[in-house]
């Protein structure tokens, strides 16, 4: 009998201690579910290089659930995100950065960036109004200017500079100057008082005038 209920005590003690287990394992998962299911608000500081100065306009954003905001105009911005979200900070003309939420339970996260300026040197590129350069060579080799004085005229006469200056399209400089001559003479006529000719009894008085002088 004693036998019996030592072997009945053992086998009870197994299975308390199993079940208790499996209440902790199942409890673990549980939180590490709930942790990771935790919605933060996720606050910041957009900076440029001198750590003072806001950043405006930096998209900060989490890829995977398709979700962002950008900073306002002294470089703060705020949005919701869940633990272990991977936050990319992009902005144009500075480095990419990223952030990974940690796993907490806190509610509210406050972080300050700082970005770096991506600079990017591009090689030299020389343009030329001809495809290839051998096309150029060739161009240079088929003028035919006269070495003397009279052909150097001839090539270079008053009607191909008048030619050219028709032809040629204004630049940014000239379209500038068209355009602020044609809002200064607008600005001026519209103070000017303009009268209808027909009107005006002087000019009938010079018409039949002109008219009898013809028909004589």
């Amino acid at each position: 009998m004693f036998a019996l209920m030592t072997k009945g005590s053992t086998r009870h003690f197994f299975f308390s201690v199993l079940f208790c287990a499996t209440c902790l394992i199942f409890n673990s998962i549980n939180c590490k579910a709930q942790v990771a299911n935790h919605i933060i608000q996720l606050s910041g500081m957009i900076l440029g290089e001198d750590s003072i100065t806001g950043v405006p306009g930096v998209h900060i954003y989490v890829p995977k659930a398709g979700r962002g905001t950008t900073s306002n105009y002294t470089g703060f911005f705020s949005m919701p995100v869940l633990s272990g979200d991977s936050v990319v900070i992009s902005s144009v003309g500075y480095v990419r950065q990223f952030y990974i939420v940690p796993q907490t339970t806190q509610d509210y996260l406050t972080i300050i960036v700082e970005l770096t300026t991506d600079n990017t040197l591009l090689n030299e590129v020389t343009i030329l109004p001809f495809p290839t350069e051998e096309v150029f060579k060739q161009a240079v080799l088929a003028l035919n200017y006269s070495e003397n004085e009279n052909g150097f005229k001839q090539a270079y006469d008053a009607q191909l500079y008048s030619l050219m200056v028709r032809t040629t399209p204004m630049d940014g400089n000239l379209n500038h100057r068209y355009y602020m001559e044609q809002y200064n003479n607008s600005v001026t006529d519209r103070n000017i008082v303009r009268t209808n000719p027909f009107f005006n009894p002087f000019n009938w008085v010079r018409f039949f005038r002109d008219l009898k002088k013809k028909k004589k």
